[in-house]
C-alpha cells in the first residue's frame, strides 16, 4: 500500500480527498498546515502528495518550494488542489514546483484517476 499525503486545512475536504484515495488502496498521511506538510513529506517520503494552496501558517505554494528544496526528495509529485481559479494562478501555482492542479470543488468518484493521468500512473 503507497502512502500519499495530503495537506489540507478543511475537514471536510479532507475527509472527501481520503475517501477517494482510500478506495483506490492509497494510505493517507494528513497535514494540517503548510509546516506539518513539509515535515512530513520529507520525513515519510510520500509516493505523491495532494497540497491545498491557502492553508495556515505557510501556504501551500512555500510548503512546496520548501519541499523542492529540501535535500529529501525533490521531485516528489505535487499536485495542488485548490480554489485559486484567477488568471494566474495556475502560472503561480507551477512556478511554485507543483505537478499540476485541480480546482475545488473535486470529484471523489473521479479525481483518483484524474491525478493519476496527470502524473502518467498507469493501472492503480
Amino acid at each position: 500500500m503507497k502512502n500519499v499525503l495530503v495537506v489540507e486545512d478543511n475537514k471536510d475536504n479532507l475527509v472527501l480527498i481520503k475517501y477517494a484515495l482510500e478506495r483506490r488502496g492509497y494510505k493517507v498521511i494528513a497535514a494540517a498546515t503548510g509546516e506539518e506538510g513539509v515535515e512530513l513529506a520529507i520525513r515519510e517520503r510520500p509516493f505523491f502528495v495532494i497540497m491545498d494552496i491557502q492553508l495556515p501558517g505557510i501556504d501551500g505554494l512555500e510548503a512546496t518550494r520548501r519541499i523542492r528544496a529540501s535535500k529529501s526528495d525533490h521531485d516528489i509529485p505535487i499536485v495542488a488542489i485548490t480554489s485559486y481559479a484567477m488568471r494566474g494562478d495556475m502560472e503561480r501555482i507551477l512556478e511554485a514546483g507543483c505537478s499540476g492542479y485541480f480546482e475545488k470543488p473535486i470529484d471523489p468518484l473521479t479525481i483518483v484517476d484524474r491525478i493519476h493521468k496527470l502524473l502518467g500512473i498507469e493501472g492503480k
